[in-house]
């Protein structure tokens, strides 16, 4: 301890400089040659690269030279001259130089004056023998001019690895040089100090450390002796203190308890009866009220409904079930947005009021608001004067506001659902219109004419007309049964093919023939909406096929890109004029149009009389599917239509 114990003038961090300073001076010393040094082999190594590039570069002339292939001379000629410019002056974006000395610029100068009569080769060609020789020799002149560089190479590889051998002495020196340093004048002071703090940890609190040197430790000895002095003094009132400080987390741990009660709540709550009452019930434990009226506002904040209430009396219950507004303190949050708190026996005489009758003393009104707008209020009632506090405040009010938004969650949600079955309502009327209203109408016609016929007692026209009236019953029987099928198909956010696959999977129970469904390629997957409407176009072709076309095998090939492609086509009868001019007697085929222009789609009909129909329908350019509402994954398919 002799060398702790004298004085010393020098701080810690001068002792440490004047230790690691000539280190460190020699270290940078090395680096910077050691990056010279690198340097330069980077240098070497990409003139040896670009040499080899050279070898390669004559070859393929002499190559191109001996097939014939003149046409590629010219590029090859110029790449090869780049090449040695690149080689006699550098390249500034890259370290690539030549070391150059008297045998390098010797073997060089033959390099470029080969090449001068090489590429002569080019205007008057050589023989096959001769152009090989003349190759070998350029190469072999390009070989020794890479071996002139590798030789510098070789000299700087030897002087990186001196240099290298010499830092990692220097580096274990200095490292012995800086521990015994560091034991000297750190580590000592350092379990002094150590020995102090364990002192404290025990509960000595008179330990102290004496002040050895004028270094930094001596200073961090002066901070220590006080840190304990100053220990000493907070212990006296620790007690207190922690108790203050738990406290406050209790009452922090209660109003997160609350926040998560009334969060979960409002999660699980699925009517607004339910969230209400399970509201009303929360805060008046939270609060510690006697009394709470959770009461909801009209659009005009004249009129405040009590949805729930809990602790107060049957009188008060029945005479505010719905109060308007200035009838009372209750129903006056319109005019202002903030939290009040309305000491009841100072607005006259209590026996005036219902809730001063029930005893209670104290109002607190919380404004229930959603982005701004007031939607409500809780009240709640003491028997006693209280005043929130600012935290309590705080606390009311975000309550309130997680009751704003869940009554409005469930207002939409119930919005959702009645526009989802308004959706569902129209679907069904158009469907309805596209597939049964169509065949009632054409029955509606026959029964007209079998009433002509029945009058003028033709019975050749009686029977014509009474076989269309049962094709239509049969007909509109079909499409009804195709309808209750087709309702059950859903479409799919992901993908189509399950939706096709089931499609397809009726269609041969319902018909008999044969099916087949090929995919190719993976684009990007249609919205629910587009699903649902190819579908429409897909079914009613395949309706068209079962009534018309007499096939016994059908066909449906998507392709996914470029664009969506949906193909249709059978081996029937088929039927003329299928260029795609449909007159007023294809209403089928007028229907899977409109569908097509609906979604901005192409449909084009094939036909040929005996050789069957293909039906295309190609999509735009589709962008990425967005999750659709329930209301629209659930949505039914349309029946397939009759082509008549």
């Amino acid at each position: 301890m002799p060398a702790m114990t004298r004085r010393k003038h020098w701080s810690l961090s001068a002792k440490l400089a004047l230790i690691g300073t000539p280190f460190l001076l020699l270290a940078l010393l090395a680096t910077a040659a050691t990056l010279w040094v690198s340097w330069q082999l980077d240098g070497g190594a990409a003139a040896v690269n670009e040499a080899g590039r050279m070898r390669m570069q004559s070859y393929r002339l002499s190559l191109s030279l001996g097939t014939g292939e003149m046409d590629a001379l010219p590029q090859q000629v110029s790449e090869f001259e780049d090449s040695l410019a690149v080689l006699r002056h550098g390249d500034p974006e890259r370290p690539l130089f030549v070391p150059w000395d008297e045998t390098v610029q010797r073997r060089f100068a033959v390099i470029e004056q080969d090449w001068k009569r090489f590429r002569t080769l080019a205007a008057t060609p050589a023989p096959p023998e001769e152009l090989r020789e003349r190759t070998i020799a350029f190469v072999a002149h390009i070989d020794a001019f890479v071996k002139g560089i590798e030789h510098h190479i070789s000299r700087w590889t030897a002087i990186l690895h001196l240099l290298q051998t010499t830092m990692m002495a220097m580096v274990v020196l200095g490292a012995l040089v800086l521990l015994y340093a560091g034991h000297l004048f750190v580590l000592e002071p350092v379990g002094l100090l150590k020995q102090a703090i364990e002192k404290i940890q025990g509960g000595d609190f008179d330990a102290r450390v004496d002040q050895l040197t004028r270094d930094e430790f001596g200073t961090l000895a002066e901070g220590f002796n006080g840190m304990a002095e100053h220990l000493q003094s907070m212990y006296r009132n620790l007690e207190a203190k922690v108790a203050e400080k738990t406290a406050a987390l209790e009452e922090k741990r209660e109003r997160l308890e609350s926040l998560y009660e009334v969060t979960t709540l409002v999660a699980r709550a699925t009517t607004l009866d339910e969230l209400a009452q399970g509201f009303a019930r929360s805060i008046l434990r939270i609060a510690h009220a006697d009394g709470v009226a959770l009461r909801w506002s009209d659009q005009t904040n004249q009129r405040y409904l009590m949805l729930a209430a809990n602790g107060l009396p049957t009188e008060m219950l029945e005479a505010e079930h719905c109060i308007h507004k200035g009838d009372c303190d209750c129903g006056s949050s319109a005019e202002t947005t903030n939290l009040r708190v309305i000491p009841i026996h100072a607005l006259g005489d209590p026996k005036d009021r219902l809730c001063g009758k029930a005893g209670f003393e104290t109002l607190v009104n919380i404004p229930v608001c959603l982005h701004e707008r007031l939607m409500g209020e809780v009240d709640l009632f003491f028997h006693a004067k209280v005043s929130p506090s600012d935290a309590e405040r705080s606390l009311y009010e975000a309550l309130a506001s997680h009751l704003a938004s869940a009554m409005e969650n469930l207002r939409l949600n119930a919005l959702e659902k009645e526009a989802a079955v308004a959706q569902e309502r129209n679907l069904l009327a158009r469907e309805l219109h596209d597939s049964i209203a169509q065949s009632l109408a054409f029955l509606k016609i026959q029964v007209q004419l079998m009433r002509d016929a029945l009058a003028s007692g033709n019975q050749q026209t009686i029977a014509q007309v009474l076989e269309e009236i049962d094709t239509g019953v049969r007909e509109s029987y079909g499409d009804v049964r195709e309808l209750l099928l087709h309702f059950r198909t859903r479409a799919n956010t992901e993908d189509i093919e399950p939706a096709l696959a089931t499609t397809l999977r009726k269609f041969e129970h319902q018909s008999g023939l044969k099916t087949h469904l090929q995919i190719q390629g993976h684009g990007l997957p249609l919205s629910p909406d587009l699903q649902i409407q190819v579908l429409h176009i897909i079914q009613e072709a395949l309706s068209n096929v079962r009534k018309h076309a007499r096939a016994s095998q059908v066909w449906i090939d998507v392709l996914q890109q470029p664009e969506w492609r949906f193909e249709v086509r059978d081996n029937g009868i088929g039927f003329a004029g299928g260029d795609g001019h449909l007159d007023e007697t294809h209403v089928g085929l007028r229907i899977m149009h409109e569908r097509a222009e609906r979604i901005d789609a192409r449909l084009d009909v094939i036909s040929t009389p005996g050789r069957g129909t293909s039906i295309i329908l190609t999509l735009p350019a589709q962008p990425p599917a967005q999750p659709a509402p329930q209301s629209a994954l659930a949505s039914p398919h349309a029946p397939v239509l009759d082509l008549h």
